[in-house]
């Protein structure tokens, strides 16, 4: 409720509001400083982006750099959106919007825009001090009227539970810097990251580019909902695009994507749907990181589902140089960096990997000819997002192209489409060779463990197959066994395999009875240490 103070410094605000059609009920307190309204539309989105990419790209006006330095991590910290000043906070839609303050880390001015409620016009939310609580000394107070906000997100429903648990977000999806966007799943946790776009990632001819959303477009909720619609602008050297979201808060989170992409340049790696995550070591192999906890990463694997049916598991690696693997395929049924690994006791951080979101993508439509591209690139720390993930569809992206993309990204404990057969849970490796007989050089021992599906109704006594292939080398030592662990449908595979060189190694596991196939296909690729 607004006092009466409130309510007079918030009359000329609310003038302007009700000239929209916005009630000061949907519009926060009505005290958000608005401009003029403009004719809106996705189509009229789509049509700016397609006019823009036949332009020469122009980069937004920048912004005093000195002032956006001196706002660090430390700065920043102290800046804090007043929750009194969020979109849609007392109207009839359950998820306010608050803003993200510039700084050091986010220099670029992001323009936000509150949609009337027919739908036809849209009024920019002009940026004002006031919508932030911040110290008197903080160098925010020199920036210029009107310079913007970094990002944004939606708050967890004010008409829902609010008992959390104190690990509980107060939010659920946020949108901060270029076109990267997160959401929390059903676990509460933030994770790994989605991306508008991903240009020319790991590409040794060009660097990558970082493409930007530049503005964004709140429609007004309707009464009830658990979904939200955002639309937003795209924007960079190589490309303009334009995108709406329609943001479900359920169980899990799912996001809803449709886009239209423009080119102005040739690129040569056009990732489309594309996640970014970290993973530095895991049961895997432990020579790779020095540090106290068993496992630190955000996804543990790379899961795939193709147009053929197949359903594969490739671990992820912390591989001794930048690596990219495509999986070609046509008409994906979907794909996705997965977190399969929820105990605690495999982690002991009180930063909740046990907790990060697995997303996956499901495409709608036909997307053809392409492949499902990984990037692995190595790290010593936990800090870098050393994985990326996306689909690249087979035809050359070249400039003048353009493209429109329908899919969806489900933010969830797991996969949400699982599959009837076995999935790998666990992939680790050691020295080759026999307990009590000298251990040969150049030898590495694989146990891949499987659990689930048609393992479960195994007749005692039996034991399924494992058929193996390598891209070069020599397997060893082949059996499977159950894990003693008195877990139905628990089994393992294992073998040793030997090889020369450093080169990298492709391998392909399956578990089967017969011609009956009991497990996903495990791909690994195994880097030797020489």
């Amino acid at each position: 409720m607004l006092n009466r103070r409130r309510f007079l410094q918030a009359s000329s605000a609310s003038l302007a509001l009700a000239a929209l059609g916005l009630t000061p009920e949907v519009l926060a307190a009505a005290r958000l400083r608005l401009g003029k309204a403009a004719p809106y539309s996705y189509e009229g989105l789509v049509a700016r982006a397609q006019a823009a990419a036949a332009q020469p790209y122009a980069p937004p006006p920048a912004l005093p750099r000195a002032v956006l330095e001196r706002i660090d991590y430390e700065a920043h910290g102290k800046i804090h959106y007043r929750p009194d000043y969020a979109l849609f906070a007392q109207g009839p839609g359950a998820f306010p919007v608050t803003f993200f303050h510039l700084g050091r880390y986010f220099q670029s001015p992001v323009h936000m825009y509150a949609v009337d409620n027919s739908g036809g016009s849209a009024s920019e939310i002009l940026y004002d001090t006031r919508y932030f609580d911040m110290p008197a000394d903080s160098p925010a107070h020199e920036l210029p009227k009107g310079a913007g906000f970094a990002g944004f997100r939606f708050q967890e429903s004010r008409l829902g539970d609010q008992a959390k648990k104190p690990w509980q977000k107060n939010d659920w999806v946020a949108f901060l810097g270029a076109s990267y966007f997160r959401a929390i799943g059903e676990l509460y946790q933030y994770g790994l990251s989605a991306r508008g776009i991903a240009l020319d990632v790991a590409q040794p001819e060009k660097p990558e580019e970082f493409p930007a959303f530049t503005h964004f477009y709140f429609e007004a909720p309707q009464d009830g909902s658990d979904s939200v619609v955002v639309c937003a602008l795209l924007d960079g050297p190589s490309i303009s695009g334009a995108y709406r979201f329609r943001m479900t808060r359920d169980k899990a989170v799912l996001t809803e994507i449709e886009c239209a992409l423009f080119l102005r340049r040739d690129v040569l790696r056009f990732g489309i749907a594309p996640a970014s995550s970290m993973y530095w070591f895991s049961e895997r192999a432990r020579w790779e990181a020095d540090d106290w906890r068993p496992e630190v990463h955000d996804s543990d694997g790379l899961a795939m589902w193709t147009g053929g049916g197949e359903r594969i598991w490739r671990p992820l690696n912390n591989p001794p140089r930048t690596m990219a693997s495509a999986f070609s395929d046509k008409t994906p049924r979907g794909f996705g960096l997965l977190q399969r690994d929820r105990s605690f006791d495999h982690y002991h951080d009180g930063v909740a990997y046990e907790r990060r979101p697995s997303m996956w993508v499901e495409p709608i439509g036909d997307w053809g000819e392409g492949s499902v591209q990984l990037i692995e690139i190595p790290t010593d720390d936990e800090i870098h997002d050393n994985i990326v993930a996306m689909w690249v569809p087979k035809k050359p992206a070249r400039a003048g192209d353009s493209y429109n993309f329908h899919y969806k990204l489900h933010w969830s404990a797991q996969e949400p489409y699982p599959g009837a057969l076995a999935q790998c849970t666990a992939t680790r490796l050691g020295r080759g060779g026999q307990p009590g007989q000298p251990r040969p050089q150049g030898v590495r021992k694989f146990m891949v463990e499987f659990l689930g599906g048609p393992l479960e109704k195994l007749p005692f006594g039996t034991k399924p197959e494992a058929v193996l292939w390598a891209s070069r080398g020599q397997f060893s030592y082949v059996f499977t066994e159950a894990v003693p662990d008195d877990v139905p449908g628990h089994w393992r595979a294992q073998f040793d395999l030997t090889v020369d060189g450093s080169e990298p190694v492709d391998m392909r596991l399956y578990l089967r009875l017969g011609d009956k196939t009991l497990s996903e296909t495990w791909l690994y690729q195994y880097h030797p240490r020489g």
